[in-house]
């Protein structure tokens, strides 16, 4: 006779079975690592000073920095560090954020004068109680900590802004930014032993109005890491980014399944929805998740991000965008 005993034995039978399937099913790839992924074509250089720690057993958190800092000095990237295009009254100004493994954290913003907001931030996490630095204090912070002064305007720059201000005499009544410059580095890992983390820099969007900060340097719109999910960080036009909380919406959607992919589109239509100028801007997501997958998205064509892992070497991924060519 088939009882409820009986009944209830089966359904937890077939729930240990359904359980034990499942962790066949996820268990059954092999985790990627290391893995490092940066948005945009300079994104390329970035990977390999990371690569380097990360092939010899390194820590995530510090691969990221070492990428980080490499498009910091780089004068041809307009929009990151030395070299890049300042704010309207010609003052270039530095964003930039950092995550671990553990959910430490540490940032700074509207910086001038230190060529590596990056690692002025890891300090901000590693010697202080605070998350967030910002101006004249994070620069005494810097200068306090072994940092040097450096003028980040160079001549090329200069020049682009003179050309700017002839070109745009009433730009303070009009309001008027270029919202084409937002090429952001942002750049998450996994190490070998399977720790994330994440880093984001930036000089931020060129004739911004002085004291403007966009998402770069703030947790969880521009950079999210959690260490039993994945990490995402975001380039585009910040202040779309942060209606959204971009970042940790990407990784929050990873937590529900997601594909890193998926999770970068999702989020992507979450900033449609709270942009209605989204037509207008570009914005996308990158992201890794604990398994070593790799995604991205955006908004508009022409958004690419570079991939280095031990089997395909370090390339350029074209993203998928909500726009299509």
């Amino acid at each position: 006779m088939f009882t409820r005993r009986h009944l209830l034995g089966a359904a937890a039978a077939v729930a240990a079975g359904a359980t034990h399937l499942a962790g066949q099913t996820v268990g059954a790839a092999k985790p990627v690592r290391p893995v490092v992924l940066s948005t945009w074509r300079h994104g390329l250089a970035a990977n390999e000073a990371a690569w380097k720690i990360l092939s010899s057993g390194g820590r995530a958190l510090d691969a990221v920095e070492a990428g980080a800092r490499i498009t910091e000095s780089d004068p041809n990237v307009l929009t990151v560090g030395y070299g890049g295009l300042p704010d309207r009254d010609g003052n270039v100004t530095l964003d930039a954020c950092l995550m671990d493994e553990k959910g430490d954290c540490g940032s700074v913003a509207y910086l001038q004068h230190i060529e590596h907001p990056i690692s002025v931030a890891r300090r901000v996490m590693e010697t202080t109680p605070h998350v967030m630095l910002v101006g004249e204090g994070a620069l005494k912070f810097a200068l306090e900590n072994g940092f040097k002064k450096k003028e980040l305007l160079t001549d090329r720059a200069k020049q682009e802004w003179e050309k700017w201000k002839t070109d745009h005499p009433d730009a303070v009544k009009e309001r008027q930014v270029n919202v084409e410059n937002h090429d952001t580095i942002g750049i998450v890992a996994i190490d070998a032993q399977g720790n994330l983390s994440g880093a984001c820099t930036t000089s931020g969007m060129a004739w911004k109005l002085n004291g403007r900060v966009g998402d770069s340097p703030i947790i969880g719109a521009g950079l999210y890491v959690d260490n039993e999910v994945g990490a995402a960080t975001a380039t585009g036009v910040g202040e779309a980014v942060i209606r959204a909380v971009g970042s940790f919406l990407v990784v929050e959607f990873m937590r529900q399944g997601h594909s890193p992919q998926d999770a970068c589109r999702l989020a992507t239509e979450r900033v449609v929805e709270k942009n209605p100028d989204w037509k207008q801007l570009q914005v996308g997501f990158i992201a890794l998740d604990k398994r070593g997958r790799v995604g991205g998205y955006c908004l508009q064509p022409g958004f690419d991000y570079a991939v280095y892992d031990q089997s395909g070497g370090n390339r350029m991924v074209k993203s998928k965008s909500r726009v299509a060519l």
